[in-house]
């Protein structure tokens, strides 16, 4: 019998009671686990009152907090498919994915509840809204208050393999965002992982830098510690907000993407501030840095273990590796160009790379597996690897390979195994760059630029030339504090480049104020955008 993702809370309750399980930072309001389970039970009788029943789509606009957990879990238990998408991705990119979902009902913020109202045709769709509170008296009704009021209870969901739990949509980094569909079976095979691989459970307190990580903890009978920061922008986060919570609430584990990271151990570096609880941290979403892995080693506890887990949005995690490993033995490798290791296959995931194509495979027999040290795109199969987009058919077949009894599903992503098992990441496939020397590859090539101490960051894109090859450009974006202007900047990483074989074919160099990034990790370089920039300013 599959697993109805709600029934981890209801366990939860029983086993735990009046332990906390949220805890909110910014307003120090504490709920049980007894309490969430509660209120999840209230808002699937309310749900269900108003009219919701299994296989309708809810699309879920709530800030991160007790309420939007409460309100993920009473949807999951009436089995009501919850929609999320993040709200930084974009106004245009937003309403588009709205619409291609087609929810039945909105639950949202009052200005989510208004916007809807005037902006109709992406939510022409919705049968009925529900507001998490009220905007000048224009949304209605309060549901928070609306679920004190006594209702029979709500039929309890059972899942079969095929039942829809979530759509979660990508982050759009190579293309629009596309909406992954997660089945309950896809949630319990990834909480089975991440217990059993990252030991994480009751006794751990976590402290989500991505929001919906904290529906895992929940689930996972672990604590969460909603952090006192804006989740769209992960960037700017407060770093002494951040890591006052750690240490106010003995918060012993983190998930989060290397901007965050980035931010917070910096300042602990500065303030000499230590988080002696913070024995374990996830970072996620983008290449990890050797440097800031040994920052945020020195602000943990002595024992504390970093784990950088891959792989995407329609199958996370796949491969996973420990910081150590890391500064010890593979970031020279990286700093020399050979790509940024991000260890072995986790279990019960099988992971392959092939000959690189941009055409669909009909069958595993049309590939070719690629050797040992050899640069291919990623292929991976597993109970957590998703089945399908949301109406995009056209995704779904250049995606997946079938493999009877199963598929494997294209990651995006280029990469190779070394001798001792453990993959190394390029870039993404779409990132290549064709030059006339041959294929180039973001990662490595950046790593060569990115060892300048006054680089903030690179970025590796290819122009259109009448040749019919593409001319490689070197884009760099300054530290804050850079010791140079941009035209001596220009010639140091020039003559980096050129001393080096993965780099010496490049002649173009530019310099670019801040890399459009992802909203999810703020981490992700959109180098579409920065390809468009680059071609206009060389004509």
């Amino acid at each position: 019998m599959v697993l109805n993702i709600a029934d981890t809370l209801a366990e939860g309750a029983g086993r735990y009671g009046e332990k906390t399980g949220v805890i909110e930072a910014r307003t120090g309001k504490q709920i049980s686990f007894a309490d969430l389970d509660a209120a999840a039970n209230r808002y699937a009788s309310y749900f269900a009152h108003q009219g919701i029943t299994s296989n309708e789509r809810v699309i879920l606009m709530v800030k991160p907090s007790a309420d939007f957990i409460s309100l993920a879990f009473g949807l999951f238990r009436l089995g009501a498919p919850v929609i999320l998408i993040d709200p930084g991705m974009g106004y245009n990119n937003l309403l588009r994915c709205i619409e291609n979902v087609s929810p039945d009902y909105l639950v949202g913020i009052p200005a989510v509840v208004a916007l809807s109202a005037l902006v109709r045709r992406p939510f022409r769709s919705v049968k009925k809204r529900f507001s998490c509170g009220s905007w000048f008296g224009l949304t209605g009704r309060d549901i928070r208050k609306a679920i004190k009021q006594q209702h029979p209870a709500a039929p309890h969901f059972t899942p079969t393999e095929s039942s829809l739990a979530a759509i979660i949509f990508t982050t759009g980094s190579t293309g629009p965002p596309k909406g992954v569909r997660f089945e309950h079976a896809i949630f319990a095979a990834q909480l089975k992982l991440i217990r059993e691989y990252y030991q994480i459970g009751p006794e751990d307190i976590d402290q989500p830098g991505f929001p919906l990580f904290a529906l895992f903890s929940i689930a996972l009978g672990a604590c969460a510690v909603i952090p006192d920061m804006d989740a769209t922008k992960p960037a700017l986060v407060d770093p002494q907000k951040f890591i006052n919570s750690i240490d106010r609430y003995r918060v012993t584990y983190s998930f989060g993407s290397p901007a965050i990271w980035n931010v917070v151990s910096s300042y602990c570096v500065r303030q000499n501030r230590k988080c002696k609880s913070l024995k374990k941290v996830l970072m996620a979403g983008a290449p990890v840095s050797g440097e800031l892995i040994e920052r945020v080693y020195a602000m943990m506890a002595p024992d504390g273990e970093i784990h950088t887990p891959y792989g995407a949005t329609e199958s996370l995690p796949i491969v996973s590796m420990e910081g150590k490993e890391i500064i010890h033995e593979t970031w020279p490798a990286t700093l020399d160009g050979q790509g940024t290791c991000v260890g072995r296959t986790l279990p019960g995931m099988s992971v392959k790379v092939i000959e690189p194509s941009d055409a669909s495979f009909r069958s595993w027999t049309e590939t070719r597996e690629s050797a040992v040290g050899e640069i291919g795109e990623i292929v991976v199969k597993g109970d957590v690897v998703t089945r399908s987009y949301e109406n995009n058919a056209s995704e779904n077949q250049l995606s997946k390979i079938s493999d009877p009894p199963g598929f494997w599903h294209r990651i995006g992503d280029v990469g190779y195994f070394d001798h001792k098992d453990r993959l190394w990441f390029c870039g993404r496939k779409a990132h290549r760059v064709h030059a006339a020397t041959g294929i180039m590859y973001t990662i490595p090539c950046e790593a060569v630029i990115n060892r300048h101490k006054d680089v903030f960051r690179s970025a590796l894109v290819g122009i259109d030339s009448a040749q019919g090859y593409e001319l490689p450009v070197l884009i760099v974006q300054k530290m804050e504090n850079a010791r140079v202007d941009d035209a001596q900047l220009l010639d140091e990483v020039r003559k980096l480049a050129k001393d080096h074989p993965l780099t010496n074919n490049v002649d173009i160099f530019l310099v670019h104020p801040c890399f459009p990034v992802d909203i999810r990790h703020n981490a992700k370089i959109f180098r579409e955008k920065l390809k468009i920039w680059a071609q206009r300013n060389i004509g």
